[in-house]
């Protein structure tokens, strides 16, 4: 299937997806508490939360006593890690699909006000949601190699699922924004156990981004050795090397006006995959962002209309 929200030169193909991945390591709970949602004005005070959402819906997802939002520190390669997860309030026996959500950015604190409103987004069309900050974030532990080992504490997500109330793991997708898009590919390439996936603002290459003086200052600037492993970290890291192993489902989204990644990066990773024939989608927004702002409440709608196709009994 291809989704075109503006005119592109463009031919892409759909085809059938490889069997799915086994199961990955159990990731343990450590601790598990109830967030405490800060006020409008006290999120803008301390993070971007105004990139993400507007002051009403803000106000109503944090009003909204359906729902709870904990924080969990789990156990990833021997550190304590950070994740959220944003479910019903009441318990009930039904077992509700997931979304692991992968945040992007480097190492961030408590940026979890601007992950409210699509939390609660997604949680309102039937979905439980988890989202891993990544070692060195948010006061876990360890060290960002932004795609490198930290990739280890999605994978073992996979694990902490199972330890979770209501939540049905037969039913889990991906779901990532710009570095967390990066680390989708990843995960799938390396077995996560999921149904599909989506991206938007994800970066594919990177060895497009690292081809100016700012993208080798910033690239040096996360991996000190990046001038000695210059092959191996842009490898790993860029999906356009490895369209053959991207065997699930994806939604690909970008913005037209994406400062911060082309949109020719998610494009040319969607021409890979149709000659992998591969299963997939691509939407590119008129106008859009990096984070699709102003398009937020589609972006989520196509990406939960996409994984609805891919729920099993």
């Amino acid at each position: 299937m291809l989704f075109v929200k503006q005119s592109l030169p463009l031919a892409l193909l759909v085809f059938v997806f490889s069997v799915p991945a086994s199961a990955q390591e159990r990731g343990r709970i450590l601790e598990r508490s109830v967030y405490a949602i800060p006020s409008w004005d006290a999120a803008v005070e301390t993070t971007d939360v105004e990139r993400y959402s507007q002051p009403d819906e803000y106000v109503a997802a944090a009003r909204d006593s359906r729902y709870v939002l904990e924080k969990l520190h789990y156990r990833s390669d021997g550190l304590a890690v950070v994740a959220y997860l944003y479910r019903p309030r009441n318990h009930t026996q039904t077992m509700r699909p997931v979304i692991v959500f992968n945040r992007g950015g480097y190492i961030r604190g408590n940026i979890t006000p601007e992950l409210l409103t699509m939390f609660h987004r997604l949680a309102d069309t039937g979905f439980t949601v988890v989202a891993p900050m990544y070692r060195g974030s948010d006061g876990g532990e360890g060290h960002d190699e932004m795609g490198g080992a930290d990739l280890n504490d999605l994978m073992n997500v996979a694990g902490l699922l199972n330890e979770l109330d209501s939540v049905d793991t037969k039913n889990v997708f991906l779901y990532g924004e710009s570095r967390g898009g990066m680390m989708v590919f990843q995960a799938i390439r390396d077995g996560f156990p999921a149904n599909a996936a989506a991206t938007f603002g994800g970066f594919t290459d990177l060895e497009a981004m690292a081809s100016s003086d700012q993208g080798i200052a910033m690239a040096k600037s996360i991996w000190p050795n990046f001038e000695e492993q210059r092959t191996q970290i842009i490898s790993r890291r860029s999906a356009i090397q490895w369209p053959d192993k991207l065997y699930l489902p994806l939604l690909l989204m970008h913005g037209s006006n994406d400062k911060s990644v082309s949109s020719a990066q998610t494009l040319l990773l969607a021409t890979e995959l149709g000659k992998a024939q591969k299963e997939f989608g691509v939407i590119v927004f008129p106008g859009g962002n990096h984070t699709l702002q102003h398009q937020r409440v589609e972006r989520d709608r196509d990406a939960v209309e996409f994984f609805r196709r891919y729920l099993v009994k």
